[in-house]
Formats: C-alpha cells, sequence, structure tokens
C-alpha cells in the first residue's frame, strides 16, 4: 500500500503480510525501499527495450536476406541463365533435334517417364523436355499415360518386398500413418487419400513402392496418383514450354516483346500459386486425417 503524506512526497509503499506459526497470529510490515522501486522500473523497461531489439534484429535480417535473393536473381538472370543457355540448352535442343525424328523422340520420353521412377531415377528432365516439344496437349497424354505405367509396375514390383516394406514402415509409425490412412476406408477414402499424398511433398518414387503394404487398393491407387499429379505434370510443362520461349529468343539474339512477358510471367505466378495452395491444402488435409485416426485408435 502506498500513501501521500500531503506533500510532493511518496511514503515507501508497506506490504502487509498475515502468517499462522504455532505460536499464534502476527502480522509483518515490510515498507519497500527507493531502491527496489527503480530496479523494478528498470527490469520492466529492459524487458521492453529487449523486445523492441529483438524486433528491430529481426526486420534487419529480413532486409538483409530479401537483399541477397534480389542482388542473386539478378546476378542469375544476368549473367549465369544466358550463359547457361546460351551454351548448354541451345546445343542440347539443337542436337536432339537433328539426331531424333518427333516420333522416336516421344517413343524415348514415354519409356523414360514410365521407367524412371521403377529404378529410383527422376523423370522430371523428360516432362520438361516433352513440354518443350509436343506442348501442353500432346505433351499432357504423352506424360500422364506414361506416368500410369511408372507408378504402376512399383505397385506390382511391391508385391516382391511386402513384408519387408511393412516392418519398415512399423520402425516408423508416425510418418507412416498417412501412408496407412490411405489404405483404410471405403474406395473414395482411399482414392482421396492417395491424391492428397501425390499433391503433398512426400517423396514420390517412395510412395510408389510402399503403398501395396499400406493395404491400398490399386483402382483408388492408380486414379489417385494420376489425378494427384497433374499439377506436377502443368508444373513440368510450363517450365519447358519457358526453356523453350528463352532459347528461341537467346538464339534469334532479341529479347521477348513486352506482350510474351506479361504472359510468361502470369503465366509463372499462375501455375505457382496453384502449387503452392494445392500442396498446403493437402498438407493440412492430410494432418486431418491422421489426427482422425489418431483419435480412433485411442
Amino acid at each position: 500500500m502506498t500513501y501521500g503524506d500531503g506533500v510532493d512526497k511518496t511514503v515507501p509503499e508497506l506490504k502487509l503480510r498475515m502468517e499462522d506459526p504455532e505460536n499464534g497470529d502476527y502480522v509483518k510490515l515490510r515498507g519497500r525501499s527507493d531502491e527496489e522501486e527503480e530496479e523494478e522500473e528498470g527490469s520492466s523497461c529492459g524487458g521492453c527495450s529487449l523486445g523492441s531489439v529483438t524486433s528491430v534484429w529481426f526486420w534487419l535480417k529480413f532486409i538483409s536476406l530479401l537483399a541477397c535473393l534480389a542482388v542473386l536473381a539478378f546476378v542469375i538472370i544476368k549473367w549465369i541463365a544466358p550463359f547457361l543457355i546460351e551454351k548448354e540448352l541451345i546445343p542440347f535442343i539443337n542436337w536432339v533435334g537433328s539426331t531424333f525424328s518427333i516420333p522416336v523422340l516421344g517413343l524415348l520420353l514415354f519409356a523414360s517417364v514410365a521407367l524412371f521412377p521403377t529404378i529410383l531415377l527422376p523423370s522430371s528432365p523428360s516432362m520438361w523436355m516433352a513440354g518443350l516439344t509436343f506442348g501442353y496437349g500432346k505433351g499432357f497424354l504423352l506424360i500422364l499415360s506414361a506416368a500410369s505405367i511408372g507408378v504402376t509396375l512399383p505397385f506390382l514390383i511391391g508385391h516382391l518386398f511386402l513384408h519387408n516394406m511393412q516392418e519398415w514402415l512399423k520402425q516408423y509409425p508416425k510418418k507412416a500413418a498417412i501412408l496407412r490412412a490411405a489404405g483404410e476406408g471405403t474406395w473414395f477414402h482411399q482414392f482421396q487419400a492417395v491424391t492428397l499424398i501425390r499433391v503433398s511433398p512426400f517423396p514420390y518414387m517412395i510412395y510408389n513402392y510402399c503403398a501395396l503394404a499400406t493395404g491400398v487398393h490399386y483402382g483408388p491407387y492408380i486414379l489417385g496418383s494420376l489425378v494427384g499429379m497433374v499439377p506436377e505434370i502443368f508444373v513440368s510443362i510450363y517450365t519447358g514450354i519457358m526453356l523453350r520461349t528463352l532459347a528461341v529468343a537467346s538464339e534469334k539474339r532479341h529479347g521477348l516483346s513486352a506482350m510474351e512477358i506479361v504472359v510468361n510471367v502470369l503465366g509463372f505466378c499462375v501455375t505457382a500459386s496453384a502449387t503452392i495452395v494445392c500442396t498446403i491444402y493437402a498438407k493440412k488435409k492430410l494432418s486431418a486425417m491422421q489426427s482422425e485416426e489418431a483419435a480412433e485408435t485411442s
């Protein structure tokens, strides 16, 4: 308690404490000195200053990171990208065009997209090349039909390692919970879970072999895989088309027109935004499914 004595002076605060020892009740009064009050004020001000310093330091680091990324992007666009396009991309495109006919190239791309996932090799470069060569329509059909084989072969080969896969999943119960959720429930539930797994950043080639061990049926597995791969296919095709556009512009020694720049930038923004939104939605839905499964188990 603090009292004023009628003058511009404050009496030190008195603290009241009541205790009940064995000898009886008594009251202790203790005054708080000016030094203690100054210490409390200093500690509160110190906490405020510490928070402000931390906030300022965070924004300094954030701005520095943006500046570094901007410099890096400028260096890549100004020097590295033109060098790679002129020395690597254009010669490679010319070599492919002079060495293989369109039907033969399509057959090679189909085989690579279909077989590479089975031997754990990435098929993204082949998808880029399909977009670069065939565009959206034919490129999409080629990649989708080849991907159906690419996800089917590991699923069938997984019968040979079924017991090993089941034991591996038991060693990592938390990580395997999402995969096991895809093998439970109705046909539509399995289809939905497989689609979300394909859209999410879960390793594509690993799930091809683990799917059978979770008990998922082939029907929802193949349909869910193809539907879930659609965003990735469009991103790959768009990447190939962008590479072709940049290569043509560099080879003919002329820049892109204003309309081409606007279309490419908008296309990139829409494609990237759609992919990010789908990925975030898939992760949230998978987390919800995992929580529901944990609640039912408990």
